[in-house]
């Protein structure tokens, strides 16, 4: 199957949320970032832009009455840079998980120019 984006783990964030995960939701989080991947538009089900913020995305995954995101943006239109994920409680995403995906963004960012530079 043809790629239409390419997938990059920014950092350790989303392998420490991964690995402590029951096998179950590794295997939804896993098939929900394939459908990532492979599909040239995304259902906004899966992955949906967050309001209010410059770029920033949440991958959407439910399993049961659990729902999971994991943030993520975009850099150069098929590279989708992954972030820290955690289970959501509430109706409305935390302004403070929004505000740590938003730095993890500045760094990435940061840390792109500075090897840029070099």
């Amino acid at each position: 199957m043809e790629s239409f984006r390419k997938l990059l783990f920014y950092e350790n964030y989303f392998q420490n949320f991964y690995e402590v995960q029951s096998k179950k939701v590794q295997k939804k989080i896993l098939f929900t970032l394939k459908i990532i991947e492979e599909l040239e538009r995304i259902p906004e089900v899966y992955l949906k832009h967050i309001e209010n913020t410059e770029g920033l995305y949440e991958i959407r995954v439910q399993l049961g009455n659990n729902i999971f995101r994991i943030f993520c943006f975009f850099d150069n239109n098929n590279l989708v840079v992954i972030g820290h994920g955690f289970q959501k409680k509430t109706q409305k995403t935390p302004e403070k998980e929004i505000k740590r995906a938003e730095n993890i963004k500045r760094q990435y960012y940061e840390e792109k120019k500075i090897n840029y530079a070099k």
